[in-house]
């Protein structure tokens, strides 16, 4: 379960950073999308833990 959840965050966390940044410009979505993936990780990893385990 802990592998879904970080890969379900990296996933929307990604897309999220991506929807924002694109609207300034290419290079800020990539940058965006980077940083959202590392938080949608985090965030999964904190539900593992506080919840499922």
């Amino acid at each position: 379960m802990n592998k879904l959840l970080k890969i379900i965050g990296v996933v929307a966390g990604g897309w999220i950073g991506w929807w924002i940044g694109y609207k300034v410009g290419l290079m800020t979505a990539w940058v965006l999308s980077g940083i959202g993936s590392m938080v949608g990780v985090y965030i999964g990893w904190r539900i593992t833990r506080d919840y499922l385990e």
